[in-house]
């Protein structure tokens, strides 16, 4: 007898938004597909059998809170489709296919919002996955509405699809098994008091490193599906943004005893978490870079780190660049990339490459000091790419004499983490002395090519250092904003779910 294959509703909007930006995100920031034969071929993995019935999905580099007019827009399309759908046939169950750090304007929940909405049609029998950033956070909202919640396990995420593959997965076995009269999984959350920046808590470093090790031997022990542990958002200021850690599985005492076993193991690490790479003022890492013998050495500007949320145009690291004789003489040569800037991408465009002008770079959308940055540049490399837009690689003039820095302008907000991205204007991530990302952590292939590293704690909307960014609704106390909190018990666990 063929077995019955259930009918899974996938929708989801997909942004990390920090509150901190100025900058504001809509609907050209996002990539939208609709319709279940796009959405499916968003995913770079089999898809287990199921009657799919994809509806929209909105996804975008992070950014700053999204426009509440765009947000209502996607809402309300969503729910009027799976309106439409569970017309025709109740769903069994349902992917919410988020990031989980979604800031929209006036909401301190977004998707908690977006659940419950879309439960209100789905009803309360539709089993509800979702696969997350392990920087999203879980509110007690969207922990009640999902019946199965994961996150990545590692940071990079280079186990991200493999995650959303997991948690696929995991859906359409429960709803098999709650269709043949079997019970819901049963789902444990403890919160942490805990809020820290990724850079932190990297998988490349202790304690993470050894703390999202722990998973695999949780998941495995009888009665429990999976574990996962939530950092957590660090740049909004909700009261939602907190460590979390979830279990669910079909044993209840198994769940409850490996999601406290985790958020213990945390919470005894919690004054151990140090930044990924040593750190320092922008100026004490230029100075290092400067000095030292390492080439190429890189030194991520992270308070303006476009994956983070940040608005990608301070200038800050740039205006310091021009100022360092060894690279305006040209004794060292040094890149910058990238800073968004639509209006010098269409003038350099215009001028062509081997063409020389006036721009006026940066400090549009994040106007702190030093603000726009004036240059005269020559056109080296044109690009024009969907998650750049137009791009351009300027070599610095001290009149109509090079100097050793290059800036890449874009037109659209980018995070430059791969060698492809570089090779496309013609750079090459080991080709200068020294490289300045807008990044916090490096990505794989950054990771490889510097030879010396350090993570430059620069103002911004994503600024490294918390206590000057000046959070004031997350809930207190809370770490590293207080000394010292009482641990986690049996009674901090939450409960949901029919095992």
């Amino acid at each position: 007898m063929t077995p019955h294959l259930p009918r899974i509703g996938i929708a989801g909007v997909a942004i990390e938004s920090s509150t901190f930006t100025p900058y504001r995100s809509g609907a050209t920031d996002f990539e939208v597909r609709r319709g279940t034969a796009d959405i499916l071929d968003r995913y770079p993995f089999e898809v287990p059998a199921a009657n799919y019935v994809g509806v929209l999905h909105a996804r975008a580099l992070p950014g700053g809170q999204l426009d509440r007019e765009v947000y209502e827009v996607w809402k309300a399309e969503i729910v009027s489709c799976l309106t439409a759908a569970v017309e025709i046939a109740p769903l069994d169950g349902f992917f919410f296919d988020i990031h989980g750090a979604m800031s929209v304007v006036g909401l301190d929940d977004a998707e908690g919002d977006l659940i419950t909405a879309i439960r209100a049609v789905i009803g309360p029998d539709t089993v509800v996955g979702t696969a997350m950033d392990l920087h999203g956070n879980v509110s007690e909202i969207l922990f009640e509405a999902c019946d199965l919640l994961t996150c990545y396990r590692h940071a990079p995420h280079i186990d991200a699809w493999e995650t959303r593959e997991r948690g696929l997965r995991d859906l359409v076995d429960a709803t098999i098994k709650v269709a043949a009269g079997g019970p819901r999984p049963h789902k444990a959350l403890v919160h942490l008091p805990i809020l820290l920046p990724g850079e932190k808590t990297s998988t490349r470093i202790e304690p993470a490193k050894s703390l999202y090790a722990r998973i695999p031997e949780l998941t495995a022990r009888e009665g429990v599906t999976d574990v996962s542990y939530w950092i957590g958002f660090a740049w909004a200021d909700q009261p939602r943004c907190k460590a979390a850690i979830v279990a669910f599985g079909d044993q209840a005492e198994a769940v409850d005893a490996a999601a406290l076993e985790l958020a213990s193991a945390v919470w005894e690490k919690r004054h151990d978490f140090e930044f990924v790479a040593p750190t320092g003022t922008f100026e004490e890492c230029l100075e290092q870079a400067v000095a030292s013998e390492q080439r190429p050495f890189w030194i991520s500007d992270s308070g303006d780190n476009p994956g983070a949320g940040g608005a990608d145009d301070t200038t800050y690291a740039l205006a310091q660049l021009l100022a360092r004789p060894e690279i305006r003489s040209g004794q060292a040569s040094a890149l910058m990339v990238s800073l968004v800037d639509p209006e010098s991408a269409d003038a350099a465009t215009a001028l062509g490459v081997g063409g020389r002008g006036e721009f006026v770079v940066g400090g549009q959308i994040d106007t702190r000091d030093p603000g726009p940055v004036t240059l005269r540049a020559e056109v080296i490399a044109l690009d024009d790419a969907p998650n750049t837009g137009r791009s351009a690689a300027l070599r610095v003039l001290d009149g109509d004499r090079a100097t050793g820095l290059t800036v890449v302008v874009t037109a659209r907000r980018s995070q430059w983490a791969t060698r492809d991205m570089f090779a496309r204007l013609g750079l090459s991530m080991t080709g200068f002395d020294i490289v300045t990302v807008k990044m916090g952590y490096l990505e794989p292939d950054q990771y490889e090519a510097a030879a010396g590293w350090l993570l430059a704690l620069t103002p911004g909307g994503v600024d490294q250092d918390l206590l000057r960014l000046g959070h004031s609704r997350i809930d207190r106390p809370m770490i590293p904003f207080d000394a010292e909190i009482p641990a986690p018990t049996a009674a901090d666990v939450a409960r949901g779910g029919g095992a």
